[in-house]
């Protein structure tokens, strides 16, 4: 059974959660603090993490970025939850490597329909001695989709799964436009209400640890007013 970890200071918002995940038929538990969160996941990892921003011990852009620096945590599917009005908070959540991120008060019946898009389309990594399979190259980087790892000369790079995911989706066809709202639907897997502003985030990273100087990127191009291609 698909094993879910929520952490949340909040009582009724953990029940909340618990109740409809479980009845979604996934195995719940659920922690209070930062500091007690890491360690239960580093001692029995989760399939999914669900994480509150403000938390005792450790608060969750702490929690996020120590997982994301793991290597056994780096690919973990984390959804963070934030309160209304924290947007600076929520876009460095996803700067940190949040996968996605919901804003209180939510529809339970949302989170639900989110985690299960989150869980379909986030893949695991095969074992090391399973064959590479097809790269795709472009220039100095070389892109293996099946072994979830990405190289820029010879440099293994360091991505989040939406990262790595987005990078796929570009590299594969260099020169096409894509737009932010099919980026959200094709990598995220639903409608994000518009909020485009997570694509430019995760593309913001992702320029970060591929171009030399992001501010000037000469792999990923910003088409104004549509979306982004990649020049290869």
């Amino acid at each position: 059974m698909t094993k879910l970890l929520v952490v949340d200071d909040e009582y009724s918002i953990r029940e909340l959660v618990k109740f409809n995940l479980e009845k979604a038929g996934y195995s719940v538990e659920c922690l209070d603090d930062g500091l007690k969160a890491i360690q239960h996941i580093m001692e029995n990892p989760p399939d999914l993490l669900i994480l509150d921003l403000m938390l005792p011990g450790m608060d969750g852009l702490e929690v996020c970025n120590y997982l994301r620096r793991q290597e056994a945590t780096r690919l973990l599917p984390i959804i963070m939850l934030t309160a209304k009005g924290e947007e600076i908070d929520r876009v460095v959540g996803l700067e940190l490597g949040a996968d996605d991120y919901m804003t209180k008060p939510f529809s339970p019946r949302e989170l639900v329909a989110r985690v299960k898009s989150l869980l379909r389309r986030s893949q695991v990594a095969p074992q090391l001695n399973e064959p590479a399979g097809n790269a795709i190259v472009q220039g100095d980087m070389k892109i293996y989709p099946d072994r979830y790892e990405a190289f820029l000369k010879d440099e293994l790079l360091e991505l989040t799964p939406k990262e790595f995911q987005l990078l796929v989706q570009l590299a594969s066809n260099p020169g096409k436009v894509y737009t932010r709202e099919f980026l959200l639907e094709n990598i995220w897997g639903y409608e994000f209400a518009g909020d485009t502003r997570t694509v430019d985030v995760h593309i913001r990273h992702l320029r970060k640890k591929l171009e030399i100087d992001p501010s000037q990127p000469e792999l990923i191009e910003t088409i104004r007013g549509i979306g982004y291609r990649f020049k290869g």
